[in-house]
C-alpha cells in the first residue's frame, strides 16, 4: 500500500482502490473509508458525518477527514442512519 495525500486516499477510497496517508490516521481498504480506526465512508461513496454540523462531533482531525470525503462523496449520512452493529465505531 503506498502512502498518499489525504486528497488522493479519498480520491482512491471513491474509485475503490487500498490507500494509506503518510502517518495512516486516513486509511481506506476501497470499500471503507478510516479516520484512525473510526469508518466514516462505506461503499459505494457514503460518508458518515462526523462533524459538528453533522451532529456526531469526534475530533477536528476527523472532522477534516470527513470534509475532504464529502468532495468525493455521493452521499452523506448522519451516524445515526448507519446500521453499525454492537461497535458503532466499525463499519
Amino acid at each position: 500500500m503506498s502512502r498518499m495525500t489525504n486528497r488522493e486516499v479519498c480520491r482512491s477510497w471513491a474509485a475503490g482502490r487500498v490507500a494509506s496517508n503518510h502517518t495512516g490516521t486516513l486509511m481506506t481498504d476501497g470499500l471503507r473509508l478510516y479516520s484512525y480506526q473510526l469508518c466514516i465512508g462505506l461503499a459505494p461513496v457514503t460518508v458518515i458525518d462526523y462533524t459538528a454540523t453533522g451532529g456526531d462531533f469526534r475530533s477536528m482531525t476527523t472532522s477534516c477527514h470527513v470534509n475532504l470525503a464529502k468532495q468525493f462523496a455521493r452521499d452523506v449520512m448522519h451516524p445515526e442512519a448507519v446500521y453499525l452493529g454492537a461497535d458503532d465505531d466499525n463499519c
